[in-house]
């Protein structure tokens, strides 16, 4: 509803927002105006209880809200952090809404009523409509009391935040300083020291690597891990010819085609509109009988429409509900008349919560090719058909076998292009094409693995169309890895950092000479050799050669500023040469707009932050 999204716009960023809105939109009200029982509550702050009922609610919708951004795959979710991160939400909003009580913040009656009268969405013709409004609580499961507590809250809420926020003191030379980090850009030299030569004399002792474990502890904790084989198969491996299509099964596939055309053909739909706002319910259907009298007299339904439909959006149109689909007006009477008229019929008035409809439906034109236009794309769908079809018997029949053999080589014997795949320390974080398929993980990371099944699994469809079996060598539970399990990458770790210092080692007479000399007299000398990468911004470099080059001090006229930053398998040697900033003059109107925007909205945030962190500090929280 606009209006409402209106009554929390300026909220601070949207972790505010949902530390705000999301307790009453997502979790339910009926929490904050019940009691409870002390086993009920996962936290107290100053005697108000928060219910274990509105945290787990509360979980549930960010959890929702997570997985949109990993693509559904919940194995890819740390359910511990958004529990705690939905209990800190749960707590800020107890603290500011006891806040806002204790400070007198809230509308006035006559303010709440001014406004709920405003809201669109309770409207009917630009007037507050009772009916409209209780058809909105009962769809919510609310009563008005509770609605309206809610709305207080939010308000309170949204004047304490205006209040808190307006202290966020944003200068000129703050701004300045923010434009000219924006702006700044700097003329960069490279050069690229390759370490593969330092890595051929290296050696790591079994003591260095235990050393390395010992002290690096907390870099080798992990989530639970599998070692696993598997075996892949794809249609494409099935080449046994299957049948060509008969007549008959052409013609069955053209049939279903045209079922298919029909069936997804929506109808075009006029209606007429009488409301009962500014008469009764009586006057209204007596008035929408007239008139349907008179279309049946031989008045045309598009200029009735036009004369006496109340409804200002299909009206001028003569009543047009422009892509109507069910659903569309929120109405199952509405639908249900739709779906019963024929083609060209108009029903008799129609009630609905806004009031008498008068509908005619009809069937849109569609063209309906001949079996002959469509015979070769059909001949191809069925050959796709009976091969997929054949494929998956195919995989069935040998199911069985595989899992009664507990043999992955059962699969490679019949389908000789097939291999049998190994991967080592495969977590729920692993991103592959075959083994991080969210069917394929649930097979891996479950309860039975985790107590001892090292059985081969069934047939698992991946969302290609592949299929594949995977049987567990190892399991590794979550926690601390070993140093057995770590031993591999911890060697190739030490190798890096021993072959970076031997590098470190040949260039450093090299770097120490560019904090003293004129860069044009290091070059003469040096035998690395730069090139140069431009007069670039920060933007324009990838992070780890930007975290360098935007850090190394402004050099002075005729020196470069010089650091190293490490890549795989090679030391990058990074040169400033020139460093230039031309702060807000540089930025158009539009830039430096957004600049200040951007920073005021971090300002105010941090105001809230430390504001809420205040609270908590005076809180007695349990």
């Amino acid at each position: 509803m606009e209006s409402f999204r209106k009554l929390i716009k300026g909220w601070l960023g949207i972790a505010l927002l949902v530390l705000f809105l999301t307790p009453l939109a997502l979790v339910g009200i009926e929490g904050y105006f019940s009691g409870s029982k002390k086993t009920d509550v996962a936290k107290t702050v100053n005697g108000q209880d928060i219910l274990n009922k509105d945290l787990d609610d509360l979980v549930k919708a960010y959890q929702q809200q997570y997985l949109q951004y990993v693509q559904g795959d919940a194995s890819l979710l740390n359910m511990d952090v958004i529990r705690s991160s939905a209990l800190d939400t749960l707590v800020a909003k107890s603290l500011l809404l006891q806040q806002a009580q204790k400070l007198g913040i809230r509308l006035s009656d006559a303010q709440f009523v001014q406004m709920l009268s405003q809201v669109p969405d309770f409207q009917v013709n630009g007037k507050f409509s009772d009916e409209v409004f209780g058809n909105y609580l009962r769809s919510k499961g609310m009563t008005k009391d509770q609605l309206i507590a809610s709305l207080r809250q939010d308000n309170s809420l949204k004047m304490l935040s205006g209040t808190i926020s307006s202290y966020a003191i944003v200068s000129s030379t703050d701004i300045e300083q923010l434009a000219n980090i924006e702006t700044e850009q700097r003329e960069i030299y490279l050069a690229s020291i390759k370490l593969d030569e330092y890595k051929k004399n290296v050696q790591v002792s079994n003591q260095e690597i235990a050393t390395y474990y010992n002290q690096h502890k907390n870099s080798f904790k992990q989530n639970a891990a599998v070692d696993v084989d598997y075996v892949m198969l794809s249609p494409e491996m099935y080449t046994t010819a299957a049948a060509a299509p008969t007549n008959a099964e052409i013609q069955q596939a053209y049939q279903k085609y045209i079922d298919t055309l029909n069936k997804s053909n929506n109808k075009i739909v006029h209606h007429i509109l009488i409301t009962h706002d500014s008469r009764s319910d009586a006057e209204a259907l007596k008035l929408a009988n007239d008139i349907e009298a008179k279309i049946k007299a031989g008045l045309s339904f598009e200029a009735a429409a036009k004369q006496y439909s109340e409804d200002p959006t299909s009206k001028a149109k003569g009543g047009l509900l422009e892509g109507y689909q069910t659903g569309t007006l929120g109405s199952k009477e509405f639908d249900a008349a739709v779906a019963t008229l024929a083609n060209g019929q108009i029903s008799q008035p129609v009630k609905t919560s806004f009031g008498y409809h008068i509908i005619e439906a009809k069937a849109a034109d569609i063209h309906v090719p001949s079996l002959d236009s469509m015979k070769a794309q059909l001949v191809t769908e069925l050959e796709k058909a009976k091969k997929a079809n054949a494929f998956t018997d195919a995989v069935n029949s040998l199911n069985e076998t595989v899992v009664s053999s507990d043999d992955l080589n059962v699969i490679t014997q019949s389908f000789k292009s097939a291999k049998v795949n190994s991967a080592k320390n495969l977590t729920a974080l692993t991103k592959d094409p075959v083994l991080g398929d969210l069917n394929v993980k649930a097979k891996l990371f479950n309860d039975d693995v985790k107590n001892g099944d090292r059985n081969i699994s069934s047939n698992i469809q991946l969302a290609n169309g592949n299929v594949v079996w995977v049987k567990i060598k190892n399991y590794y539970p979550a926690g601390l890895q070993s140093l057995a399990q770590a031993t591999s990458a911890i060697k190739a770790k030490v190798i890096d950092q021993k072959a970076e210092a031997l590098a470190q080692a040949k260039i450093a007479a090299t770097l120490n000479a560019f904090k003293t000399q004129p860069a044009t007299q290091v070059l003469a000398n040096s035998p690395i050799k730069f090139e140069k990468a431009g007069t670039l911004a920060r933007q324009n470099l990838k992070a780890n050669i930007a975290n360098i080059a935007f850090t190394l001090p402004t050099p002075k006229a005729g020196m470069w500023s010089v650091g190293t930053a490490t890549l795989p398998n090679e030391m990058a040697v990074i040169a400033v040469a020139n460093v230039t900033r031309t702060g807000s003059k540089g930025m158009n109107a539009e830039q430096a707009l957004q600049l200040k925007n951007w920073y005021q909205q971090s300002r105010n945030e941090q105001e809230m932050a430390d504001y809420i962190e205040y609270l908590k500090s005076k809180a007695k929280i349990k």
